[in-house]
């Protein structure tokens, strides 16, 4: 190969050096534009870039299409990459030294600047130690005791997983829970309050009684929900914010079919908290305890294995062969060492459970290199915001100890909004984070779009097959792998390892094996009760699972006697409901609930709470408002009509008609007994029962 001139002088070599860096930022601009961008005329450039080329650092290739100025496409080579490194390093050092030597000139001494983008610099960071907000051991014996007079706040799972970031450095630089300014600068600009790109509101959301009763500047133990005091926290700031704008800035749209959005209006408190937090101890994680790192555990041992590059790969999903082929072309793409790093904090509703998906990452770990591959477990809470939340996984990496980081098409996407489209474009995460990249400080390896090549195979980038006319390809979408799992069909070999699916199978057996919840919700009198006892009785007549019936009344009896009818103490009925409910599912069994449920919040919930562990099948019982009241047996609407009742649904509150249940039925002028045929026959075609 040819090499570069001999003696090259410091001009040509920093002509060199912005060549390569505007090819390496651009590669696919036109010759034109990359003359314009470096301030050279297109002459010189192509002389430049016929020099580059014969000396290794750029490989020159033809480009299809009709664009005669842009008949050739530029790309580093490896070669080209290490030199472009080299000329970085050279032109850091002189512009500081050049610097440093004018300060002295000025003032008499040094700068004592370091310079950060300095290439070999920005290594050792990677390794060295990084901030924790944890006190020492003796620090925290004598915390604990200080802090158990002090007023508590009980964490929610959410507020668990942040708080554990927020202690143990994975979400360096924060301090603690946003100011009101930071997490408007936040929300406004993905910005902090002094300038530090941060794009994710960390706040802790409590109620109002809760905010009202603290004081600003009061010291306050953060528990975990078994009463432990993991930090104390000292409140800074309170307000309420508006969610609203925050659901539009950070998540693109104000739409509850988001399932960040519907925990901002549904599930957190009213009122933000904000304050620097004081770690006392860690949450305690009695699974997996050896996969789960801090990020400066992870650091301590790319140190000791003296890995200097490493690339990460997030996944919330069960490795399949074509993740398998992804992660191995990062890694070689990188150059680097590959860290699985999965999320097993809180991921989108409906996801495979953690305990499934780390089981899957094990059966599968020993088809990678053990030399150069490792897996660590994050305990994040996940917000599925597409775009931010790439390069919020981004900055959580590089606090790992990670040079490089994987970032997939649609990356952390939570599907289709209440239109039926996508939030998010599929390379909108890309784009956003390829524009912060180098302030993140981490190298983006874009997702290649894997598919299986049937004559030649092997997994290929879909967008890298010339031959696709000529060839069969094939692909399993998540939707079709969890059918083929719900009906027991066959999973190929080229599509996933027999390991995996022996895994998913354990936890995931046919749909007519698994346990599910039938939720009836309509008007008080509508008939639900009456439809829910009479599919009891089909279902325990036909056997094989256990079938528990929770009516609303039954329930107001035996578990909520002490609830009144307020909206609070309606939507606690109903999750107690849920709760019970997906207990019953989890272990197999059939529950059927038939509450009035009239919130359309409330009853999402429940679906979530239950789909972790099966099906949930929504029966709207859409009898008229009218018709309920001619029937009225029991003379409540009598009373409501009265003023003697308040708040009762359909006459003083209002009722949310479900907008997309998995089944309605009629009941005027229907019998009893068609109306749960009805069901049966859904639960027959949903595959919950054998035909």
């Amino acid at each position: 190969m040819p090499s570069a001139p001999a003696n090259p002088s410091l001009e040509d070599e920093d002509l060199l050096f912005r060549i390569l860096s505007q090819l390496d930022k651009a590669p696919d601009a036109s010759q034109r534009a990359t003359a314009t961008a470096v301030g050279i005329s297109l002459g010189r450039l192509n002389a430049q870039l016929r020099a580059a080329a014969e000396a290794g650092f750029v490989k020159v290739s033809e480009r299809a299409g009709p664009d005669k100025r842009q008949r050739f496409a530029y790309a580093l080579t490896t070669r080209g990459a290490a030199e472009k490194n080299r000329l970085t390093d050279q032109f850091l050092a002189r512009k500081f030294a050049e610097y440093d030597a004018l300060h002295a000139e000025l003032t008499g001494t040094t700068s004592g600047l370091v310079p950060f983008k300095y290439r070999t610099k920005l290594m050792q960071n990677n390794l060295a130690p990084i901030p924790e907000l944890y006190v020492s051991y003796d620090s925290a014996q004598k915390l604990k005791v200080e802090a158990a007079d002090l007023v508590s706040h009980d964490l929610s799972p959410r507020q668990i997983c942040d708080l554990e970031l927020l202690m143990n450095g994975g979400f360096n630089p924060l301090k603690g829970f946003l100011s009101e300014e930071d997490y408007n600068g936040v929300v406004e600009n993905m910005r902090l309050a002094d300038g530090t790109l941060w794009p994710m509101p960390i706040t802790l959301d409590v109620t109002e009684d809760f905010a009202s009763s603290l004081e600003i500047g009061q010291d306050i133990a953060l528990r975990d929900q078994e009463g432990v005091i993991l930090a104390t926290m000292t409140v800074t700031d309170r307000w309420e914010p508006n969610k609203s704008r925050e659901a539009e800035k950070v998540f693109g749209a104000d739409d509850d079919a988001h399932p960040a959005v519907n925990y901002l209006h549904n599930q957190a408190g009213k009122i933000y908290l904000g304050g620097p937090v004081t770690g006392i101890q860690q949450p305690v994680h009695y699974d997996f305890r050896g996969r789960r790192d801090t990020p400066n555990e992870l650091r301590a041992y790319f140190r000791k294995m003296g890995w200097r590059k490493v690339v990460a790969f997030q996944t919330r999903n069960p490795l399949h062969r074509a993740h398998q082929e992804l992660t191995f072309r990062a890694a070689r793409e990188a150059q680097a060492n590959l860290l699985i790093h999965p999320v097993v904090g809180m991921t989108k509703p409906g996801d495979v459970d953690h305990f499934t998906r780390v089981r899957c990452y094990e059966a599968v770990l020993d088809k990678y290199p053990a030399a150069t591959t490792s897996m660590s477990l994050l305990n994040l809470a996940m917000r599925m915001a597409g775009p931010r939340e790439a390069v919020w996984h981004g900055l959580i990496r590089k606090n790992h100890g990670c040079t490089h980081f994987i970032v997939g098409r649609d990356h952390a996407g939570p599907g289709k909004n209440s239109a039926g489209e996508d939030f998010y474009g599929p390379y909108d995460a890309q784009d956003l984070f390829r524009e912060h990249e180098e302030e993140i400080g981490i190298k983006m390896v874009d997702f290649k779009h894997m598919v299986y090549v049937q004559e030649r195979a092997q997994y290929e980038p879909a967008d890298e097959i010339a031959d696709k006319d000529d060839v069969t390809i094939l692909n399993i979408s998540g939707t079709e792998l969890r059918r083929r799992l719900a009906e027991g069909l066959e999973i190929p070999e080229w599509f996933s390892f027999p390991e995996v699916v022996k895994e998913l199978r354990r936890t995931k057996p046919p749909r007519s094996q698994q346990g599910f919840t039938v939720f009836f919700t309509g008007f008080s009198g509508s008939g639900k009760s009456t439809i829910a006892n009479a599919l009891m009785v089909k279902l325990m007549e036909m056997g094989g699972r256990p079938v528990t019936l929770l009516d609303g009344d039954i329930v107001r009896k035996n578990l909520s006697s002490e609830l009144g009818f307020s909206k609070e103490h309606r939507d606690l009925n109903i999750k107690r409901i849920g709760y019970v409910a997906s207990e019953i599912t989890k272990n197999g069994g059939i529950a059927i609930c038939a509450p009035i449920a009239p919130y359309a919040a409330t009853r999402r919930h429940v679906r979530e709470e239950i789909e972790q562990y099966g099906a949930f099948v929504e029966v709207h019982v859409a009898t008229s408002i009218e018709e309920c009241e001619r029937r009225d047996r029991k003379g409540l609407y009598k009373l409501a009509r009265e003023g003697k009742i308040k708040e009762f649904t359909g006459i003083s509150d209002p009722y949310d008609v479900p907008v997309t249940p998995e089944l309605s039925v009629e009941t005027e002028n229907v019998d009893v007994d068609n109306c749960a045929h009805q069901v049966l026959l859904k639960l027959e075609n949903m595959g919950l029962i054998a035909g």
